[in-house]
């Protein structure tokens, strides 16, 4: 079992930052891949970033040059930096974590971005 405790989430106005955290615990394999998602009210949820163990990033067409992903293995922790938010951008923010065959979820946590 893996275990995802996200923080970070907020409101912020338009062209505004905010700096998402997920630090995950429990039987966690040295090879994954770990990235957010998100989830508007009424939308499917979607890939915003991910990033592997080896560093290896994708990003959604949408928040190429606004979003950074990174993370730190020793900590087991990823990080997702929000720049230049639009209220587009609004949503539940989901941290994932993927290895061995299997997928875990965070909580959440609502970014709202206000025009």
């Amino acid at each position: 079992q893996v275990q995802l405790v996200e923080s970070g989430g907020g409101l912020v106005q338009a062209g505004g930052s905010l700096r998402l955290s997920c630090a995950a615990s429990g039987s966690i394999f040295s090879i994954n891949v770990m990235g957010w998602y998100c989830q508007a009210p009424g939308k499917q949820r979607d890939m915003v970033a991910i990033i592997t163990s080896g560093g290896s990033i994708h990003y959604a067409a949408s928040v190429k040059g606004r979003f950074t992903i990174s993370r730190d293995n020793a900590k087991n922790t990823v990080y997702l930096q929000m720049n230049s938010l639009k209220p587009e951008d609004t949503a539940v923010y989901y941290c994932m974590y993927s290895a061995g065959g299997h997928e875990y979820w965070g909580q959440g946590t609502q970014v709202t971005v206000s025009s």
